[in-house]
């Protein structure tokens, strides 16, 4: 079943989704270890999160390097795999900050660029970093490759 896939794709603590589908927290802590879900939680869950039954039940997908998918991402996104394999967690609140501090110290740069030519260079190369980590924030959401505190203890 993939409810935990699909509960961490949406940013949802397994708290806010038992609050949104009328559970318990401990059902639903149940149903993500794999133990059998009644057709009445089946269908809470499945409001909750907006897809059908059908898609609830599917089973987990995990992605083998041999297979065709793996060989069809981005060589970035395979990097932040690997990253991730190494334990080192991306955070979506961390990404922000630095997205956020890049395009602040880019833009004060490139206007103390009109004094300094190497401060012009400074502030283009921190707003190419902020624009890179904007697209790697807009693709973790895609992917669903955040951990975030909550992620920790669901």
């Amino acid at each position: 079943m993939i409810l935990k896939q699909l509960r961490i794709g949406r940013h949802l603590s397994q708290e806010q989704l038992a609050q949104m589908s009328g559970l318990n927290v401990r059902t639903i802590q149940r149903i993500e270890s794999g133990q059998n879900a009644s057709l009445e939680s089946m269908k809470c869950l499945a409001s909750a999160l907006e897809v059908d039954i059908e898609t609830l039940n599917q089973e987990a997908y995990t992605m083998d390097r041999s297979t065709a998918a793996w060989q069809d991402l981005p060589f970035w996104l395979k990097c932040w795999f690997f990253i991730n394999f190494l334990s080192v967690r991306t955070r979506r609140s961390v990404a922000r900050r630095i997205s956020v501090l890049s395009h602040a110290f880019g833009f004060l740069f490139c206007v103390l660029g009109f004094a300094s030519e190497a401060a012009l260079a400074g502030g283009l190369i921190l707003l190419a970093n902020a624009y890179l980590f904007a697209l790697l924030m807009w693709q973790g959401d895609k992917y669903g490759i955040w951990y975030d505190a909550v992620d920790a203890t669901s």
